[in-house]
């Protein structure tokens, strides 16, 4: 019996790959991805950060816009893959911390971000996409010409959001709490990409529009 024409499974196929359902529809798969590896050092990070903003008085205590941005900032993205708990609030709260406070040291951090950031998104994890899509938000606004320093590396970082663009819930009359959590993927990747172009320059939108057709401009009446 061929997968096509029976009722299908997950323990049917391979993780990581996609089936066409009844009607043609393309049913995307999340692609399990190996627990990140340096979780050690980003839960002794975390500590260290935590440290920092509660300006506890100990030896070697430092604020956190002293620290080494080129060190820590690409550990806290490489966790954004990351979904079990602890971990991925670690990893999360350190990107934010370090945003907030970082101002001129960010964009020189910014070519080591997109491996991470191109991990994650590549993950095809519901909530790992959203909780980088709201990173990307607060990335772009932390500093003046963050925005712009992404645009050249667009072609990395937006294919995979034409798969999820156009996945927002239809609750009917219902209420779609997603959206109240901000957690609707399409409604995130929109958002996002509308904080890239006001954000990214003159040639932000020639470029997202070339990677992701159907966005229309935010800015052009």
């Amino acid at each position: 019996m061929s997968v096509e024409s029976s009722r299908w499974h997950w323990s049917m196929t391979p993780k990581g790959t996609a089936l066409h359902g009844r009607g043609g529809k393309r049913r995307i798969w999340r692609r399990e991805r190996q627990p990140c590896s340096q979780r050690k050092c980003i839960f002794v990070s975390s500590m260290k950060l935590s440290f920092c903003k509660r300006g506890c008085q100990s030896e070697g205590k430092v604020e956190i816009d002293k620290l080494d941005y080129h060190h820590y900032l690409p550990l806290f993205f490489d966790g954004l893959c990351e979904t079990v708990h602890p971990y991925e609030f670690f990893a999360r709260q350190g990107v934010h911390d370090m945003l907030e406070h970082g101002g001129p040291k960010i964009q020189p951090v910014i070519p080591q971000l997109i491996i991470p950031i191109k991990n994650a998104l590549n993950t095809r994890n519901r909530q790992v996409i959203c909780t980088t899509l709201k990173v990307l938000q607060h990335l772009v606004m932390s500093g003046d010409m963050v925005g712009e320093a992404l645009v050249p590396y667009y072609r990395q970082i937006l294919p995979i959001l034409n798969i999820f663009k156009n996945m927002n819930i239809n609750s009917g009359d219902g209420i779609d709490y997603s959206q109240q959590k901000r957690e609707n993927v399409g409604d995130l990747i929109q958002e996002t990409l509308e904080v890239f172009e006001r954000y990214g320059g003159e040639d932000a939108f020639i470029n997202i529009k070339y990677m992701v057709p159907t966005y229309e401009s935010c800015m052009i009446s």
